[in-house]
């Protein structure tokens, strides 16, 4: 039968196919947009599956944050090369995700693939990100998530690599000020937000490797113990958030920023791609 090419570019408007493939599922269908849509669909699933075997070891970190319903979410979709991780599409997709998660609260991914994708809920979330894949023609997956409530800030580096979704407490956040000391987790890349954060493990550790280096300098051989604390103090400094100094503008840190805004620090989480969990 006839397709007119008027069909022809609605369907390509509904499904970000290319021309002649919508034209093909149309005449497929006989016309019937419905029906041709649904092709599409299953042929893009039938992509993802076949794609679903190959290595992804590119990707993007994505945010969102309602500020009306105080939450957020950060996640880290992976693909297969980095072309791909900076196309619009791709942009798109790990954004609408970031928004999933943060306002239907998947716990896991296999769970988000399964919700009603919130911006059509007459698809799921694996229908949006097989559209995706059938489009690229590479597999992608959810590697990690993470949503947070109360007042939140995020930074996504210009190339999507690291990106940052901190959580204060207080009355009410300066956007810019979360933003500012988001960039600044991206750059440090603190261990903890706060020391109570520390795994007891670790902060002793610290404490052997501060006696050991004592032990064998005959300036600190035998003496007291505020050395060790001192030379733990500079090591908080470094890998604690609220105390490490604020990268644009060292006289104060972090915590002093944020205590003088009526703030304190809650959590963060940072994402790199490709980092293991």
């Amino acid at each position: 039968m006839e397709i007119s090419a008027n069909d022809v570019k609605t369907l390509r408007d509904r499904t970000g196919v290319q021309m002649m493939k919508c034209k093909a599922a149309l005449q497929e269908a006989n016309g019937d947009m419905e029906k041709a849509i649904e092709l599409i669909r299953k042929q893009n699933k039938d992509a993802s599956v076949k794609l679903g075997s190959r290595e992804t070891a590119e990707g993007r970190i994505a945010t969102y944050i309602d500020p009306v319903a105080k939450v957020g979410a950060i996640v880290e979709v992976r693909c297969e090369s980095a072309p791909v991780a900076k196309t619009d599409l791709f942009v798109k997709l790990a954004e609408d995700l970031a928004r999933q998660v943060a306002l239907k609260s998947p716990a896991t991914p296999e769970e988000l693939l399964a919700q009603p994708f919130v911006d059509k809920t007459s698809q799921t979330v694996s229908d949006r990100m097989s559209e995706v894949v059938g489009l690229v023609r590479e597999n992608m997956k959810v590697a990690r998530m993470k949503r947070l409530t109360g007042l939140l800030g995020h930074y996504i580096h210009h190339d999507g690599s690291v990106g940052v979704l901190v959580q204060v407490h207080g009355d009410k956040a300066d956007d810019q000020l979360l933003r500012d000391i988001s960039m600044h987790i991206t750059a440090k890349n603190p261990t903890a937000a706060l020391r109570e954060h520390l795994p007891e493990d670790r902060i002793a550790k610290e404490k052997e490797i501060a006696l050991a280096q004592m032990e064998t300098d005959p300036k600190t051989k035998g003496k007291p113990d505020k050395i060790i604390e001192s030379k733990l103090k500079t090591w908080f400094a470094d890998n604690v958030l609220v105390e490490q100094p604020f990268v644009k503008d060292d006289s104060k840190t972090v915590g002093e920023l944020l205590k003088s805004a009526g703030l304190t620090m809650v959590n963060f989480v940072r994402y790199r791609v490709g980092e293991v969990s």
